[in-house]
């Protein structure tokens, strides 16, 4: 049982200083040697642990995925009147990325890289609830009439926005600015 945990703990800390990394260098600035280098451990260390550079992205991207859907999912409350449930979803998903910078970069690197072309590379609940609400606001008249992913785009375009102006530019950003982006988030997709 001790020797599962150390194994366990020794997985985490590769993942944690992978993603520091990434995100601070992208994916092809961070080899494995300075990963290694900066968890202390041998460069064979990580390859016991994941079979190469590219399954360990993977499961970084798996991991926060399956942490965020949970988190949200656990908050989420269905029985708010459609805006109030996006209000929630686009909320809670930008406090994530305000919260977590690094974890912020490393998704949207992900999300926007070759890595992300299956299905499974969707953001936290797209699959779910963002898109859920957004197909609901479409067949109750509530947005524009555009394809899914333009309506998708548009509603994430200030939510992104502020968090790449927090993460990289180190904006300063509390709970109003937090409401104004996501309304300026429904405001976007809502029919004039």
């Amino acid at each position: 049982m001790a020797r599962e945990k150390e194994l366990q703990d020794k997985r985490r800390r590769i993942m944690a200083v992978a993603l520091g990394l990434l995100a601070e260098r992208g994916f092809h600035g961070a080899p494995i040697a300075a990963i290694a280098k900066e968890a202390g451990i041998g460069v064979g260390t990580i390859y016991r642990y994941f079979k190469d550079k590219d399954s360990l992205i993977h499961a970084i991207f798996r991991e926060l995925h399956d942490r965020y859907q949970q988190q949200l999912l656990a908050e989420f409350d269905p029985d708010r009147p459609l805006p109030k449930r996006f209000s929630q979803i686009f909320s809670f998903l930008l406090r994530m990325f305000i919260t977590a910078p690094a974890e912020f970069r490393f998704m949207e690197l992900y999300y926007y890289s070759p890595y992300a072309t299956a299905s499974a590379a969707r953001l936290p609940a797209e699959e779910g609830l963002i898109l859920q609400t957004l197909q609901e606001a479409r067949e109750q008249g509530l947005c524009k009439n555009v394809p899914m992913q333009a309506l998708e785009a548009m509603a994430w375009g200030p939510v992104v926005a502020l968090a790449k102006e927090h993460s990289n530019r180190h904006l300063a950003v509390n709970d109003e600015i937090i409401a104004q982006t996501v309304r300026a988030s429904w405001d976007a997709i809502r029919n004039s």
